[in-house]
């Protein structure tokens, strides 16, 4: 084990590590009393059955009782202690995971699937924490099992138990060979659970393109080979798991015929008494059990080390961004947003924005408009930070957003996207997600302005209705009007509205686009857009192309340049509604 893991495993465990304690000191009784039953099997057998004394006959099996009543107290404080433990530290190593999540920007997102981070809180958070205090308490109670039925094995005879030894620690070599394959296995399992469970959620998230494009057997397929994968991996992992046990079985059997053999000359010759025998044999058929759990424990731990080790890694990764105050304020925006020379990449090779150059006075609307792919978006979620600009900077009345806290940043934009999110729950907690300390008059002010009164009033529980995972109860200009409704609420003063009204119909675009007008009013906003009949009343309007504004001006300015993109667009989308 590495000293990253150990610093992990010392962070979570530290507070608890009291409790930590006492669990073992519960789980040292338990196997150790394996072996003090089995220590009695000599004075039972010696002094009740060859010595034929009553004394023993009626004392022994009321000692075996109580000592059993003991060992089954220590199994339920120690189950309870232990199991208090690990899942105390697996819900803080998931507080912690979700903490570290929020701090990675959309680059992470972008190149991360959704199965591998949903893997490290349902699977690898409980495999390395409450799997490891199980398989540690697993570990320590064979351990000591073991460690006191060797006492026994001395005591009642040290050479027979010498030659006992050598052959467990023989049957223990097995395990080197096990454990180094089975660390590779491991980690291709987990790969393959991480890919299944980001195929669910594609299947589920796209239930009605399956449904639409017929792809269901295609998806069977897809899962099909998915699941021969794993079978294969997981045979594979049973080829390498099981074969030690039987290797150990044959092994540890020879040196127990050695030695019953052995022991049987030496009770005949009169060199052990009958009950040193009974009780050696015993404690010998008694260890067998434990040692062999030992090496599923070893497995079970190892599995731990590998799952905290792709927990560390999430929690190694440098955050990009600092994360936001619980409490942020919007900023005192007066001046305007200055865009200076801004280039961003993805990747080097490729340039998605290239010299921007931008002022955008406080209380402006500017649109946006150009060819998909041209940056239009990119532009708005440097803005908000989601990525950070790769060369030149963007400043707030003279501050570079990169100094400005991201709280405060974020609290001072609004953003209604084409697609916008909602969250499981109710009307009033999504419209509120905007500002949770809003008070009923706001929001009732937030409804009306986005034109959701009459939707409301005609929901069964009004503002307390149910929308569904991800909005699927309502319509997409519902939807549209409820993140609105989130905006306004919040009261930023730069507001941008991203492709808002292009996935709507005309009648339901007619009623968000007012509701937008509420929400753009008295501020300075950004409207990103295919349709020109969406920026035409904007202050100005900048066309982007390959990643450079190539014009800009008003609506009537740039109509006028007949040979310019913003005059073609307008040509084409003339002659598409023409047409329709």
């Amino acid at each position: 084990m590495n000293r990253e893991l150990i610093q992990f495993f010392w962070r979570i465990l530290r507070p608890y590590r009291w409790l930590a304690v006492l669990g073992i000191l519960f789980t040292a009784p338990v196997g150790a009393l394996d072996a003090a039953i089995a220590a009695f099997l000599r004075p039972c057998i010696d002094g009740a059955i060859v010595n034929r004394s009553i004394a023993f006959t009626a004392r022994v099996p009321l000692l075996i009782v109580l000592f059993t009543f003991i060992q089954g107290v220590c199994i339920y404080f120690s189950s309870y202690v232990n199991g208090w433990v690990g899942n105390r530290i697996t819900f803080d190593t998931k507080k912690l995971l979700i903490h570290r999540l929020f701090l990675q920007n959309a680059t992470y997102f972008d190149g991360t699937d959704s199965g591998q981070v949903l893997m490290r809180f349902s699977t690898d958070a409980s495999t390395a924490c409450a799997g490891l205090v199980l398989n540690v308490r697993y570990f320590l109670t064979r351990f000591f099992s073991s460690l006191s039925l060797v006492v026994v094995l001395l005591y009642n005879s040290w050479w027979l138990a010498l030659i006992a030894l050598i052959f467990v620690a023989i049957a223990f070599y097995p395990l080197r060979f096990m454990r180094r394959k089975m660390k590779g296995l491991v980690g291709m399992s987990q790969t393959s659970g991480a890919a299944e469970t980001a195929f669910c959620h594609e299947c589920h998230a796209g239930n009605r393109t399956v449904a639409a494009y017929n792809l269901q057997w295609q998806l069977e397929e897809r899962y099909g080979d998915l699941m021969e994968e794993m079978f294969r991996v997981s045979l594979r992992m049973i080829r390498h798991s099981s074969w030690p046990s039987p290797v150990m079985h044959l092994i540890v059997s020879v040196g127990l015929a050695g030695v019953l053999g052995l022991g049987s000359y030496l009770v005949t010759a009169g060199l052990m008494s009958s009950g040193s025998f009974v009780a050696f044999i015993a404690a010998l058929l008694l260890i067998y059990t434990p040692i062999k759990g030992i090496g599923t424990n070893v497995a079970g731990i190892q599995g731990a080390f590998l799952a905290a080790e792709r927990v560390c890694e999430v929690l190694r990764r440098r955050p990009a961004v600092p994360l936001p105050d619980r409490h942020s304020q919007p900023l005192a925006f007066r001046e305007g947003i200055e865009f200076r020379n801004v280039h961003f990449f993805y990747r080097p090779d490729r340039p998605v924005l290239r010299g921007i150059d931008l002022f955008v006075t406080a209380g402006e609307k500017v649109g946006i408009v150009g060819h998909s792919g041209s940056g239009k978006s990119t532009l708005i979620h440097l803005l908000l930070r989601l990525y950070d600009v790769s060369c030149g900077s963007i400043s707030i009345d003279g501050n570079d957003v990169r100094r400005i806290p991201i709280g405060d940043l974020r609290q001072s934009i609004a953003i209604v996207f084409q697609d916008n999110f909602l969250f499981s729950g109710t009307v009033r907690k999504n419209i509120l997600l905007g500002n949770p300390w809003a008070n009923e008059r706001e929001l009732r002010a937030a409804v009306d302005a986005a034109l959701l009164g009459d939707f409301v009033q005609s929901l069964p529980n009004g503002l307390d209705t149910e929308v569904g995972e991800r909005g699927v109860l309502l319509s997409g200009g519902q939807r549209q009007r409820i993140a609105i409704a989130r905006a306004i609420i919040k009261n930023a003063p730069i507001v941008v509205l991203d492709e808002a009204t292009s996935a709507l119909d005309s009648h339901s675009e007619a009623i968000v686009q007012r509701a937008l007008d509420n929400l753009a009013r008295n501020r300075t906003v950004f409207i990103i857009a295919h349709r020109i009949s969406t920026v035409a009343a904007a202050d100005r309007i900048l066309v982007l192309n390959d990643g450079r504004v190539v014009e800009c001006g008003t609506h009537n300015e740039l109509l006028a340049r007949r040979n310019g993109i913003y005059a073609s667009l307008h040509r084409q989308q003339s002659s598409v509604r023409k047409v329709r």
